[in-house]
């Protein structure tokens, strides 16, 4: 009689990620005391770098957002200066991935702005931006900078409507008009040569940014998209969205035939947005839900399962957003290998949490560090425009970060500050009462702004008057 041999082999696979655990930071590395905006807008309201955190807050009128040194954590003074140039509610921001200082926000005033932090963080409030951005017709929800090429910002508004602002001219490249409804999320592959994007009209695309063309299209019937973002240089996709069943769903897709997912996966039944968070560098998949405090994470492979589930983060207090902050801001002598940087909006509270490998060994760990993208663009924005793709500027992080000498961000001259889009998008009239308004009292803004800098020039000619008589009455006595 012949034996059946039972294989004992464990269901999971071997990974030298299957330990990471997530550890909070103590009441120390906690930023306290901050209002957090309660705008519903499903974005994350959080932007950090090396240098600084950025957060958008609640205010009484207009839009503003804190920022703060990431190495002053602690309590936040609440007279802490702020920017606060925007009329309408801030719904996004974003830093610069070339240059710490520079950061772009947008905003329910239709317009997307370009600020320069001075080192060391704000002394005083800053109203003045940068650059003004105007070509959007209604408000705009998303902005995203280009990930290798200097100088290229692409934002989504309620217009449907995507733009591509050259920030070297301070003006519109293109528009991609291929959407039917409001644009909920953009994602660019490693090269910045694909973007994909969800729609609210249920449909993921992969589109040629330059061009505007859609090479993919799914009409997402059984799995609802809202975010969806690039797996690097896998050639493959990552969605998170809500089933037929309301249960809230991952999918992993083939960027070149979107006909149908590889997989889908039932994650819980809450009713909380899923955002999904890629790291390149070690293939793992974070998944957190707003309004829940829990971050799931997996590691992603080319063979199935396609998904490993490796570990859960745990936390009572539900989160609102979470910012990111780049590789070459973490901790490389604790393996730390991906930092949150957690929104609690009932406490007024921003908390770091540590993605952390356990190890042993106090050396450099090369096999969970290897090359990653840098703060060296690869190309300018003419260059990207011409048509030219390149893969991002590495770096090494096991000497510790040296920040390359950078170049400073030279905005266009002072005539041409404020930009509006009349070549690709043409005057278009106010389609609704609350447009007409906005677009009134924008232009009362400007008249008030242009009447106030007339009675300072008058003043200042009164002053060089009186100087001058002066002058006269002393030479004369002489």
């Amino acid at each position: 009689m012949a034996l059946t041999k039972i294989s004992w082999r464990p269901t999971c696979r071997s990974s030298k990620f299957r330990n990471v655990y997530g550890k909070a930071g103590n009441r120390e590395q906690c930023f306290d005391g901050i209002p957090i905006t309660r705008n519903v807008h499903d974005n994350h309201f959080c932007a950090v770098n090396a240098k600084f955190l950025a957060i958008v807050t609640e205010t009484a009128g207009g839009g503003s957002f804190l920022v703060i040194p990431v190495n002053k954590a602690g309590r936040i003074d609440p007279h802490q200066p702020k920017v606060c140039g925007h009329q309408g509610g801030v719904l996004d921001i974003k830093w610069n991935p070339f240059i710490d200082n520079i950061i772009a926000s947008c905003s329910e005033d239709c317009s997307v702005r370009i600020w320069e932090i001075p080192e060391g963080g704000l002394r005083r409030n800053m109203s003045e931006a940068v650059l003004e951005l105007y070509g959007h017709s209604r408000r705009v929800g998303l902005i995203e900078w280009h990930p290798t090429c200097s100088g290229i910002l692409f934002s989504a508004g309620y217009d449907f409507k995507i733009l591509i602002w050259n920030l070297e001219v301070g003006g519109p490249v293109k528009m991609i008009d291929c959407h039917s409804d409001v644009v909920l999320c953009m994602s660019f592959n490693t090269d910045g040569s694909l973007l994909a994007t969800s729609c609210k009209d249920k449909h993921l695309r992969v589109i040629e940014p330059r061009s505007g063309k859609v090479l993919q299209e799914a009409d997402c019937k059984s799995h609802r998209v809202n975010r969806v973002v690039f797996l690097g240089n896998m050639k493959r996709l990552v969605t998170t969205g809500v089933s037929r069943w309301n249960t809230r769903q991952v999918a992993l897709w083939d960027q070149e035939d979107l006909s149908m997912p590889i997989i889908e996966e039932e994650i819980d039944g809450l009713s909380g947005l899923l955002f999904p968070f890629y790291d390149s560098d070690t293939h793992m998949l974070y998944l957190a839900g707003k309004g829940d405090g829990n971050i799931r994470y997996y590691e992603v492979g080319t063979e199935k399962p396609y998904l490993q589930y490796l570990m859960e983060f745990r936390s009572p207090a539900p989160q609102k957003g979470l910012g990111v902050m780049p590789k070459h801001g973490l901790d490389v002598a604790a393996c730390e290998v991906f930092r949150f940087y957690k929104l609690v909006t009932l406490r007024g509270l921003i908390e770091p949490i540590s993605m952390i490998v356990p190890r042993r060994s106090e050396t450099y760990q090369e096999d969970i560090y290897p090359m990653t993208a840098g703060t060296e663009p690869a190309l300018t924005a003419d260059e990207w425009l011409s048509g030219m793709d390149r893969e991002p500027v590495l770096m090494s992080l096991k000497s510790g970060y040296k920040r390359p000498c950078q170049k400073a961000f030279k905005a266009p001259v002072r005539e041409r500050k404020t930009m509006v889009m009349n070549g690709l998008l043409e005057s278009i009239p106010p389609k609704t009462e609350n447009e007409l308004m906005r677009t009134f009292f924008r232009q009362q803004d400007e008249l008030k702004r242009l009447r106030e800098e007339l009675v300072q020039k008058d003043v200042r000619l009164q002053q060089l008057e009186l100087e001058l008589n002066n002058l006269r009455n002393n030479s004369n006595k002489l």
